[in-house]
């Protein structure tokens, strides 16, 4: 079941996060943010969680990628599914879902930036109309190490096609 993310949501949000963080495929991040941080980087009617029987098992959320007015209707988004329950169409559910409230919500352009090694997350990104548009080519450093990151972007057939 997909539902709105409350902030009682936050401590499973945040274990899945870190979860992500400790692959090191997932995410520049070292360690995860406070709520306050999380929540005020974050879209407030762009956030779900995935349950089932009432334990948060995945998120998805979006961020603003400028402050500029011009670039409102486009955000970056975020996809975390628990570490036991991937595979089983969870990351589908929620990035489905986010599409569809994004849209509601007058988001034009949804990008994403992705490790290359993070197969099955491009996978599903395009598997729900996003493109590559390209790579880019060490964007910054984790542990020491340069890492690339592949932009993909999903632009809406619904909004801001006039």
């Amino acid at each position: 079941m997909i539902d709105q993310m409350q902030q009682e949501d936050w401590k499973y949000v945040k274990n899945i996060y870190l979860e992500g963080i400790a692959t090191k495929n997932a995410t520049f991040q070292k360690e995860s943010p406070s709520w306050k941080q999380w929540d005020e980087a974050h879209i407030n009617d762009c956030r779900l969680v995935a349950k089932i029987k009432g334990e948060v098992i995945g998120w998805a959320a979006l961020s603003p990628i400028s402050t500029r007015p011009v670039y409102s209707g486009v955000a970056e988004v975020s996809v975390y599914v628990c570490r036991h329950k991937k595979g089983l169409g969870i990351g589908s559910l929620l990035i489905k879902s986010l599409i569809e409230q994004s849209e509601e919500s007058g988001f034009w352009m949804l990008q994403s930036g992705i490790f290359p090694e993070n197969y099955s997350s491009i996978h599903i990104h395009k598997k729900y109309g996003f493109r590559e548009v390209g790579i880019r080519k060490k964007i910054a450093k984790l542990d020491g190490k340069w890492r690339d990151v592949v932009l993909l972007e999903r632009r809406s057939t619904k909004v801001g096609t006039n």
